[in-house]
């Protein structure tokens, strides 16, 4: 005569539970197995008077659906994490030898070259006043709001021309690049943006990262502004 178990016994395993236990240290296919043998074992050894409920049967092939779910959606997830790094990764290999605008207020200029700048801004302003900045903290140019014009909300690019205000040449050297915008005399949140090559990719846990040289350093894809 087989022995008997006591269904209650069985009942507070909590099939779901050990199911959610297996799905946490193996496959969808062990989850499934593990959770069959629990269910066939309690079916096998109930009280023949006291059998299963359909609704307890129900409920409990409902929870091993439910993990079963959980698990399969968290594969899918996984793969497609793994398509957007792959794809990010491509797209910051294809920027390499790029010049980007990335938040940042510096200006370089050397001989009668200077490095390009950007403005973005929050909202659209219908002044914008750009000074370029010595080291000293003088101003070097003033680039009349006349001349910036009216702007429309995101970003754009500007090259300043090397000049003073009086018109003579500055010298080759470091400089920063200070923007207030406003609108209907309303002063409009702006960022500057200055000019980096990128020099290669970095691989991160977080992602690609964007190596902008010694004095940029490394930025994430999202830091990026506008290609040139």
């Amino acid at each position: 005569m087989a022995n008997t178990i006591d269904p209650s016994v069985l009942n507070n395993m909590n099939l779901g539970a050990a199911a959610k236990k297996a799905a946490g240290s193996g496959s969808t296919e062990d989850l499934s197995n593990s959770f069959m043998t629990l269910l066939v074992t309690q079916l096998k050894n109930q009280n023949p008077m006291k059998p299963m409920e359909n609704a307890e049967m129900t409920s409990q092939l409902a929870q091993i659906n439910t993990v079963n779910g959980i698990n399969q959606l968290n594969d899918t997830l996984d793969s497609l994490t793994s398509q957007i790094d792959t794809g990010q990764s491509l797209q910051a290999a294809a920027l390499i030898g790029q010049g980007v605008l990335v938040p940042g207020d510096q200006v370089l200029k050397k001989d009668d070259a200077t490095t390009p700048f950007g403005v973005e801004l929050d909202s659209p302003a219908d002044t914008v006043k750009v000074s370029i900045v010595g080291q000293n903290g003088e101003v070097v140019r003033t680039i009349d709001p006349q001349q910036v014009g009216a702007l429309q909300a995101g970003t754009q690019s500007f090259v300043w021309d090397g000049t003073r205000n009086d018109g003579s040449t500055a010298p080759d050297g470091a400089y920063h690049v200070r923007i207030e915008a406003t609108q209907d005399d309303k002063a409009v949140p702006v960022t500057a943006l200055n000019y980096a090559q990128v020099n290669g990719v970095v691989t991160t846990d977080t992602g690609p990262r964007l190596d902008l040289g010694a004095i940029r350093g490394q930025v994430g894809l999202d830091a990026v502004r506008q290609i040139l």
